[in-house]
């Protein structure tokens, strides 16, 4: 069941990210926290991003604004630092905030799931409201990429959940099509990379349960790479409208099962 799940959503996000306003760590973070503790899903998922990232990398290099990469890249870089070691520190408070029981199974609610659960909660809500999803009403310009940058590499770093905040200014930025995806793609590749390095020590103890799942994560590595491509050549232009508003809503429900315990 985890092999379907995981790798069903890792090749239809990949595929949709190219285009869409949410992004591949929005929907796998969720699917992975079904079935592993929150901060190894967390973990799980920045492997798979960063592969399908340097992947599209490869497929969009030649287009890259520099300026706007480095503008907004290296506060990304900073904040992303930060985000994960917020992450590390919540990851080791292991006590429960409240438990519950239902139906003869015991539920547990610690602070990790809270915010993770709470945060694809607030992006879910955002796929829901285009004004809030693009950021109608502000006025954002190439002078605020910094901004947008810490923002977006904080949240990064603490549950995956970079691109929401990343795209709105990178739309605002004058790009077109092609840098907007490749300029994306390299600020992310280097908020994958800081946030891992930050999540590596941490993880080395949990090295037994993380080297059992190599063949599942290799899987959604693979389908990844497999929507990204597909992405690429068939995806040209297409109203994903309905597809956010589902993926919306599962997102709600998956998200208040995670901050309550359930999953």
């Amino acid at each position: 069941m985890a092999y379907a799940v995981v790798c069903a959503v890792s090749l239809l996000a990949a595929a949709l990210t190219l285009f869409s306003g949410f992004g591949l760590g929005t929907l796998l973070l969720p699917a992975f926290a079904v079935f592993f503790r929150a901060d190894l899903a967390v973990a799980m998922t920045a492997v798979v991003h960063l592969s399908q990232n340097l992947f599209k990398l490869v497929l969009f290099r030649r287009h890259i604004d520099r300026t706007v990469a480095l503008r907004f890249g290296i506060p990304a870089l900073l904040a992303a630092v930060a985000g994960a070691v917020l992450l590390d520190f919540l990851a080791g408070r292991h006590g429960a905030l409240w438990v519950w029981a239902l139906a003869g199974h015991v539920f547990y609610i610690t602070v990790l799931k809270v915010v993770l659960g709470g945060l694809v909660v607030a992006f879910a809500v955002v796929e829901l409201s285009p004004r809030l999803r693009d950021l109608r009403g502000l006025r954002l310009d190439r002078g605020h990429l910094p901004l947008g940058g810490a923002l977006s590499g904080f949240l990064g770093g603490l549950s995956g959940h970079q691109g929401a905040l990343r795209a709105p200014f990178l739309l605002r930025a004058g790009l077109d099509k092609d840098a907007f995806i490749a300029t994306g793609v390299v600020i992310a590749c280097g908020v994958d990379v800081a946030r891992l390095s930050v999540y590596a020590p941490h993880f080395a103890a949990e090295r037994a349960a993380l080297v059992f799942n190599v063949p599942l994560v290799a899987a959604a590595v693979a389908s990844a790479f497999a929507g990204v491509y597909a992405g690429s050549r068939l995806v040209k232009k297409v109203t994903l409208r309905h597809v956010q508003l589902v993926t919306a809503v599962l997102l709600l429900v998956l998200g208040a099962a995670l901050a309550a315990g359930v999953v």
